[in-house]
């Protein structure tokens, strides 16, 4: 009798990614040059995969576009050291969410509460404008971050390209909900909201498309969400 043939090894199904990529992660050739530029004229820097900052039992998670140049690429915090985290960190600390003094620096000794910060993209983007492939390929570690957070009740998109990002990580789609500024978003089979708000960057403050009031209205409509600490 002929021998038995035998069976193909299954294919093991790929692992999820975790929530946080290695500091060196590979997977965007441009971003990898990049980074590489970066760390033979910016030495001191951290020139890596920035990680998200907050609390491991968030109720609020905030999603911006990606690390700045001079900010979380140099200081490994995000929005720490460039102008849009003086924002950010203020109206953090205005509403309860955060503990100790911000000073730009990764070792002032801030912490947040009940929140939590990340990117849509991990990497700094030459000219801060990442690629939709780049997006793409970083979004397993914002669906991984998201996941790991188990007592999300809201995300806080910053910015139409880190709402995009969101919604395809929870698998909705645009027309679904559309970006705009202090909209909300029930998301009913995961339990929370998603709020939206104009990037808190510099050229946004400066020229008045975000208002400190503007941005203030929707951590006030957040707290409504989740309630005060």
């Amino acid at each position: 009798m002929p021998a038995a043939k035998r069976a193909a090894p299954a294919e093991a199904a790929p692992a999820d990614p975790p929530p946080e990529p290695p500091v060196d992660c590979d997977l965007c050739p441009r971003l990898v040059e990049f980074r590489e530029e970066n760390q033979e004229t910016y030495p001191d820097y951290f020139n890596g995969a920035a990680p998200s900052f907050g609390d491991a039992q968030a109720k609020l998670l905030i999603v911006g576009l990606a690390p700045g140049l001079h900010g979380a690429n140099r200081t490994a915090r995000p929005f720490t050291g460039d102008y849009a985290g003086d924002l950010l960190y203020a109206t953090l600390a205005k509403f309860g969410f955060s503990k100790g003094t911000y000073k730009a620096d990764p070792n002032d000794g801030l912490a947040l509460k009940r929140a939590m910060i990340t990117n849509a993209v991990r990497c700094v983007p030459p000219q801060n404008k990442p690629t939709a492939a780049e997006i793409k390929t970083c979004r397993p570690f914002l669906v991984s971050r998201i996941e790991a957070l188990p007592r999300l009740e809201a995300i806080l998109c910053l910015g139409r390209i880190a709402h995009d990002s969101t919604l395809a990580a929870l698998g909705l789609k645009q027309k679904d909900a559309p970006f705009a500024h202090g909209a909300a978003h029930a998301v009913k089979d995961r339990g929370l909201v998603l709020f939206d708000s104009y990037h808190c960057s510099r050229y946004n403050t400066n020229t008045r498309r975000l208002t400190p009031e503007m941005f203030e209205s929707v951590f006030a409509a957040i707290i409504e969400r989740i309630g005060k600490g």
